[in-house]
């Protein structure tokens, strides 16, 4: 008893960890989505699930959580992570790229979705506040199912995921008013009348000010902190200030009155707009799954599904209301945005579930004592019943899709959109020294998109500034590649001047994207063989390149004329070209010998 005292939740985390060690691979193998996984998990395994029976069997209470206490402060942690990293994906330039669909049609999907769904509760005799809370909050989809959908999927390059995408991000941005709707309604701003309602405004200008405070106060603070402590390359350093940023931000917001998730989403729209973005997101990776498979769990542990015994047409009414009128929103809203009819349809059934923000803002309005308890979990339980019927709707709609893409294709009205996609690489730098740079500025002379990485932090930080595309991570990370889509570029162009980490740079790139076009800076001849061998598609020798401009200048001077010049640098530029592929083959077959 004194250790559990010492250690509390001891016997809940490691229950935790074994189920997470067991569940996240077999998800995996078996192509189920993770956050459906973790909601079945914590279901059976919670206090309304086997967790009933643990005081009948107690040798059950090692193999389920009897009591939710013991995971909903470890999933409060889950929260402000999972809040954290989509801020981190709402970066403004982003934001601004996609302006029309976000601003535009993600705007409306949520106001008339809020007010389809708060209307039919008002109708069917719930008060105004509850109403209002209902309809905002189910107006919102789930990005985790959503997004997983269509990576699985590989649609969320194409216009219909694109569309999706900018329609989740304004739904994400849309939680800030709502949580501070909570909050305002929780203070005593749910009465009738104009007074109400002036209350409500001056809490909401309250919000928004500290809100605006802390955003304003974190960019003076967030930015230079990593900047000052990015050069050290220390991964604990670089973890230790996402976790202060993260936190610290979060206790910002609490002490002024806002919920801490929220703060936690400021903390990822601070680190968005910085060039330590995707170095931030891979050292997050490892635990978003881990942190978010803890909420999703403890979400399951809150549904009550023995009110699908009490009241089951309720429940199948909720639900089929919630997909109709969210999927016919969304369909509407995508054809005006000339999608096809066959694609609308498709992303409304995609976006047609209650999402994870249902749980976190429907938990503080129970806690507020907004709403009623029973109302509530049934609620949740009807938002969980649509998130698990997802993936048949969003089979359903892909199989809608594509029948209509294919007769559309049969009346010759299809677009290549493979053709747009591809227009869409860009060429990934390795290395953002003069010759990196130099590129750079050639290819966008050309109108070529390129996005670059380097691991001198001061010098991103200063171009950064100046609106390059460069940010501060490193190049033998296949991961960061990842993130970038490098599997699509046109080409990986290795810069760096150090010979030993170009080498192993080539290396890890050849396992991770065997088919990409890599072109790489070497220092020598014997370097440049090297390069070769291990998988390079061009070579260029800084001593080779200047030797031949040199000597250029020196024919030219002697007599010879342009042309002539060009030929014989030309073909000494061949021959050092077939020399290194003969060298490869000799190589190649000494190895197999």
């Amino acid at each position: 008893m004194q250790e559990q005292h010492a250690f509390p939740f001891l016997r809940e985390i490691i229950l935790f960890l074994i189920l997470a060690g067991i569940l996240i691979p077999t998800l995996q193998r078996l192509r189920i989505n993770q956050v459906l996984g973790f909601l079945v998990a914590g279901t059976l395994l919670g206090p309304f699930g086997l967790g009933l029976l643990a005081a009948r069997f107690p040798e059950l209470t090692w193999l389920t959580f009897p009591s939710g206490q013991g995971v909903s402060m470890l999933a409060e942690v889950g929260v402000l992570f999972l809040m954290f990293m989509i801020g981190l994906e709402l970066s403004a330039a982003r934001l601004w790229a996609m302006r029309a669909w976000v601003f535009g049609a993600g705007t409306i999907q949520v106001v008339v979705s809020a007010l389809l769904i708060g209307g039919a509760a008002w109708l069917a005799g719930q008060p105004l506040a509850t109403a209002a809370i209902l309809g905002a909050v189910l107006s919102l989809s789930s990005t985790a199912v959503v997004m997983q959908l269509m990576n699985e999927q590989n649609s969320t390059g194409t216009r219909l995921g694109q569309a999706a995408f900018s329609v989740l991000m304004l739904q994400d941005l849309a939680v800030v008013p709502i949580l501070v709707l909570i909050g305002v309604l929780a203070g005593g701003g749910g009465g009738d009348g104009g007074d109400a309602a002036t209350l409500a405004l001056v809490a909401l200008a309250k919000a928004g000010g500290a809100i605006a405070l802390i955003y304003l106060l974190g960019r003076r603070v967030i930015h230079p902190t990593f900047k000052a402590f990015a050069r050290h390359r220390q991964p604990d350093v670089f973890m230790a200030l996402i976790l202060l940023s993260t936190f610290g931000i979060a206790g910002l917001s609490a002490a002024a009155g806002l919920s801490m998730a929220l703060g936690a989403l400021i903390a990822g729209l601070l680190l968005a707009e910085t060039e330590f973005r995707h170095e931030v997101e891979l050292m997050v990776e490892p635990f978003k799954g881990l942190l978010m498979g803890l909420f999703f769990m403890s979400v399951g542990m809150s549904m009550d599904m023995r009110h699908v015994v009490d009241a089951p047409l309720w429940l199948a009414g909720a639900v089929l209301g919630l997909v109709l009128i969210k999927a016919t929103v969304v369909t509407l809203l995508f054809r005006a945005g000339r999608l096809p009819w066959c694609r609308s349809v498709e992303g409304g059934l995609l976006l047609a579930q209650g999402g994870e923000f249902a749980f976190i803002v429907l938990g503080y309005a129970l806690t507020a004592k907004l709403l009623d308890p029973t109302l509530g979990a049934r609620v949740m339980l009807a938002v969980g019943l649509s998130m698990f019927i997802t993936p048949m709707l969003a089979r359903l709609g892909q199989a809608i899709g594509e029948r209509g893409e294919r007769a559309a294709i049969e009346r010759g009205a299809h677009k290549d959109e493979d053709a747009l996609a591809a227009a869409r690489g860009q060429i990934v730098i390795a290395g953002f020294g003069r010759v990196g740079q130099q590129l750079a500025k050639l290819l966008t002379a050309q109108n070529i998109p390129f996005i670059a990485f380097e691991n001198d932090a001061r010098l991103v930080s200063t171009l950064h500034a100046q609106g390059v595309p460069v940010y501060f991570g490193n190049a033998l990370r296949p991961e960061l590649l990842r993130l970038v889509n490098a599997e699509e570029a046109p080409a990986i162009v290795l810069t760096m001047d150090n010979p030993k980490s170009a080498l192993q740079a080539v290396h890890a790139i050849r396992r991770e994207f065997a088919h990409v076009p890599l072109f790489v800076r070497s220092r020598d001849e014997k370097h440049a063989r090297s390069l070769k061998r291990a998988g390079a598609t061009v070579v260029v020798p800084e001593t080779l390149e200047a030797s031949l401009q040199l000597s250029a200048f020196v024919l030219e001077s002697m007599g010879l004329d342009e042309r002539t010049v060009d030929d014989i640098v030309d073909n000494e530029r061949d021959l050092f070209a077939a020399q290194l592929s003969d060298a490869g083959l000799r190589e190649a077959g000494s190895h197999r010998t």
